[in-house]
């Protein structure tokens, strides 16, 4: 049976995976290809250097710690990366998916973190991005739990709208926790979530979007007799759809 004092007091470290980004050639598409191909090499690597060489001092010094970070929590994550094609002026966008694994007192941790990267160039490197479609997991229920994620991608500046986490099986009187809030916008850090007694069904939780148009990320918990999983997802907030 789920003791759910066991972990009432725990705060469980989350993690925003905001990561890092190929630099514009104006070359040829099969350079263009090798690029990206080189990038994803370095990352999985751990080749900083590149890094450093194709990002402005201000933000390499940034990514290079959040790249170190990483490592250091998953040191076997692997590094997908693709392009997509931008309908944005000056822009280019990146899809990366990063996984890894990591053993905690027998118990193994999957990373598994999806998102895409809109991103400029300033004088031959990457210097302002913006992350979009961020959705990361980190489970240790050898993905026993039947969960399903609703959550939207891009809601009407101060619209309400609805986050759901459902637990797709029946719990009958098992116990579950689990808890769910906002962050900041370009932050990385720990961020402490309190457990609390929920519902077998999940989390449900209805919420306004903020007045003005940017990107709100929530990530939360959930601790079942199976396992826990936590998750952070951002969503866009626009003014039209």
């Amino acid at each position: 049976m789920f003791n759910l004092k066991l972990i009432k007091n725990i705060g469980v470290p989350l993690y925003l995976f905001i990561y890092l980004i190929l630099p514009y050639s104006a070359r040829s598409q099969t350079l263009k290809v090798d690029f990206l191909r080189n990038l994803e090499n370095s990352l999985n690597a751990r080749d900083l250097k590149f890094i450093k060489e194709n990002f402005t001092i201000d933000k390499n010094k940034n990514i290079s710690k959040q790249f170190a970070n990483i490592i250091n929590d998953f040191p076997d994550s692997k590094w997908k990366i693709k392009r997509l094609k931008s309908y944005i002026p000056n822009k280019d966008i990146l899809r990366i998916k990063v996984s890894g694994k990591k053993i905690i007192n027998g118990e193994i941790h999957i990373l598994e973190s999806d998102f895409d990267y809109l991103f400029s160039i300033a004088n031959g490197k990457i210097d302002e991005g913006i992350i979009k479609n961020l959705f990361t997991t980190i489970r240790n229920d050898d993905k026993k739990i039947d969960i399903s994620f609703k959550i939207p991608d891009k809601v009407l500046t101060g619209s309400k709208y609805d986050i759901d986490i459902i637990l797709n099986k029946p719990l009958e009187d098992v116990i579950i926790a689990g808890s769910i809030k906002p962050h900041q916008v370009n932050s990385f850090f720990e961020q402490e979530i309190l457990l609390e007694p929920l519902a077998s069904g999940g989390i449900f939780k209805m919420t306004r979007a903020p007045s003005k148009p940017g990107i709100q990320i929530w990530s939360g918990i959930i601790a079942h007799p199976k396992g826990m999983i936590t998750f952070t997802k951002s969503i866009d907030i626009v003014d039209e759809i």
